[in-house]
C-alpha cells in the first residue's frame, strides 16, 4: 500500500527538479535504483535466508528464523529514506500550483546556487525576478470562516478535499491529456501483463522441469518385508509399496520426498524424525511411538492408526536449506533475473535524450515480444535461466521509457494522480497476468508464449502513437 503511494510521487517530484536537456537520463537512473533495490533484496535473500541456523526460539510457539532477519535488513532502506526525505526541499511546481510563490522562489533560489557553486561559478547572483505562475483555481472553501461546530468544520473540509481529488483525477480524462492517458493506458496494462505474468511464468516452469528431472529418478520398492531392523541413515525419493515393518526402528532419520503406500507397521518406534515432502497413503499402523518428529496428521493420507501414540510433535518444516538444495534456486533464479537488468538500464539512460523516449519505448516492448517466442526451445534449467535474463534485459528499457514519458506528458496538477492511476492499472493487470500465466505452468508453453507476445508487441505499437516529450517544457 504504501509502495504504491510512494512511487508516483518519486517520479513526479524528480521529474519536477530536473533541466529538459537531461531528463530522460536522469530519470532512467533514478529507474535504475528499482533494479538496485532487486539486486540487494536478492542477495540478501540469498545470503541470509537459506542459513536457517541463524535462529532462536521464545518457547514453542514464536520461532525468530532468518527470513525475520532478512525482513529487518530489507526495512533499513526504507528507514534512511525517511531520514534523507527531511532534507529535501518541496516542489516549485508544487508550490507554484498551490499559490505559495515566495517559497517556490526562495527554493529555485537555491537550486540556482548550488547549480553554481557545483559549476565552479559561485559568485554568478540568481537574477530571476518575475516568475510565471499558473491560473489558480481555488475550488476549497475557507473552513475557517465557518461558523459552525468543529466537526462540522472537519466534515466540510474532508468532503471539499475528496471532491478536490475526484475532480484532479477526471482531469486525467479531458482535454488535452484524454488522448494520451487512454494510450498510456494501454500501454501500462499490456507491458504490465506480460512482463509479470512470465515473471511468475519462468520460476514455476523452471521448478516444473527440475520436478520432472527429480521425479525420473525415483526409486521403487515393493513388497519389502522388513522386521528388526535399526533405519538410522536418510531416505529420498522413494516410493515404497505394499511393505511390511516389524518390530523395526527409525531413528534420527530425514526422509525427504519418500512415500509409503498400502504398507504396515507393527510394533515400530520413530524418533527423531524430520521429512520434506513425505507421505503415509493407505498405510497401517498398530502399537507404534512417534517421539519428537515432525509427522504431523496431515502426512498420513487415508491411513489407519491403532492404538499409536505420539510424543513432542513439531510443528512447521524442520528441512534446512542444506538439506533441500533446490530451495536456492529460488533466489538464485531472481538474483539472476534482477542482474541481467543492469545492463538494459545503462543503455535506456544514455541513449534517452539520443534515440528518444517513443523509440525506446516502442522498440524495447517490440523486442521482448519477439525474444518470447525463444522460449519454445527452452527444455533444461538452464536454456530457461539464460531467456529469462536475456527478455529482462529487454523489457527494463520499456519501463524506463514509460516512467519518462508518463510524467513528462502530464502537467503537475494531475502529474502524480495520472502516474499513480496507472500505476494501480499496472498492478491489477499484474494480478490478472499472475493468474492466466501461473495456471498454465505444466499444461501448455504455447499459449503463455502466444499471448505474452500478442500483448508486448501490441503495447508496443500504441506506444509508438504517443507525442515525443523529448524537448518538451513540462507543464
Amino acid at each position: 500500500f504504501r509502495i504504491g503511494g510512494a512511487v508516483p510521487t518519486v517520479f513526479s517530484y524528480f521529474s519536477e527538479v530536473l533541466a529538459r536537456e537531461k531528463r530522460g537520463e536522469h530519470l532512467s537512473w533514478l529507474c535504475m535504483f528499482w533494479m538496485i533495490g532487486g539486486i540487494y533484496a536478492s542477495a540478501m535473500a540469498w545470503a541470509i535466508i537459506p542459513h536457517y541456523g541463524w535462529s532462536f526460539s521464545m518457547g514453542s510457539a514464536y520461532q525468530f528464523h532468518s527470513w525475520r532477519v532478512f525482513v529487518i535488513v530489507c526495512a533499513l532502506p526504507c528507514v534512511s529514506s525517511v531520514v534523507a526525505l527531511t532534507f529535501m526541499p518541496e516542489s516549485p511546481r508544487f508550490l507554484l500550483e498551490v499559490g505559495k510563490h515566495d517559497e517556490a522562489w526562495m527554493i529555485l533560489k537555491q537550486i540556482h546556487d548550488t547549480n553554481m557553486r557545483a559549476r565552479g561559478q559561485p559568485e554568478k547572483v540568481f537574477t530571476v525576478n518575475r516568475i510565471k505562475t499558473p491560473k489558480h483555481i481555488d475550488e476549497l472553501i475557507e473552513i475557517e470562516s465557518d461558523t459552525g461546530t468543529w466537526y462540522r468544520r472537519c466534515f466540510v473540509r474532508i468532503r471539499t478535499e475528496l471532491y478536490s481529488i475526484w475532480l484532479t483525477f477526471m482531469r486525467c480524462f479531458s482535454y488535452p491529456v484524454k488522448d494520451n492517458t487512454i494510450k498510456l493506458t494501454t500501454v501500462w496494462f499490456t507491458l504490465s501483463f506480460g512482463y509479470y505474468g512470465l515473471s511468475v511464468w519462468f520460476p514455476d516452469v523452471i521448478k516444473h522441469l527440475q520436478s520432472d528431472e527429480y521425479a525420473s529418478r525415483v526409486k521403487h520398492f515393493r513388497n519389502e518385508e522388513v522386521s528388526h531392523f535399526v533405519f538410522n541413515f536418510t531416505l529420498e525419493n522413494q516410493i515404497h509399496s505394499n511393505g511390511e515393518y516389524i518390530n523395526d526402528r527409525f531413528i534420527m532419520m530425514k526422509f525427504k520426498s519418500v512415500t509409503f503406500e498400502d504398507s504396515l507397521f507393527k510394533n515400530c518406534v520413530f524418533e527423531d524424525i524430520t521429512s520434506l515432502n513425505t507421505y503415509f497413503r493407505n498405510c497401517t499402523f498398530v502399537n507404534t511411538a512417534f517421539y519428537n518428529t515432525d509427522l504431523e496428521q496431515y502426512k498420513f493420507v487415508d491411513s489407519e492408526l491403532i492404538n499409536c501414540t505420539f510424543f513432542h510433535t513439531r510443528t512447521g518444516c524442520q528441512i534446512s536449506f542444506d538439506d533441500d538444495y533446490s530451495a536456492y534456486w529460488i533466489y538464485f533464479v531472481n538474483f539472476l533475473g534482477t542482474l541481467a537488468v543492469l545492463p538494459g538500464n545503462i543503455v535506456s539512460a544514455l541513449l534517452m535524450d539520443r534515440i528518444g523516449r517513443l523509440t525506446m519505448l516502442g522498440g524495447s516492448m517490440v523486442l521482448s515480444g519477439i525474444s518470447c517466442f525463444f522460449l519454445w526451445f527452452g527444455t533444461s534449467e538452464s536454456m530457461m535461466i539464460g531467456m529469462l535474463c536475456l527478455y529482462n534485459g529487454l523489457t527494463i528499457s520499456a519501463w524506463n521509457s514509460l516512467d519518462v514519458v508518463t510524467v513528462e506528458l502530464y502537467p503537475t496538477d494531475r502529474r502524480a494522480t495520472g502516474f499513480g492511476f496507472l500505476n494501480a492499472l499496472c498492478k491489477a493487470a499484474a494480478v490478472l497476468g499472475n493468474l492466466i500465466f501461473g495456471s498454465l505452468v505444466g499444461i501448455t508453453k504455447a499459449i503463455p508464449i502466444l499471448l505474452a507476445s500478442t500483448v508486448l508487441v501490441c503495447g508496443g505499437l500504441v506506444g509508438l502513437r504517443l507525442p515525443d516529450t523529448r524537448t518538451q517544457v513540462l507543464m
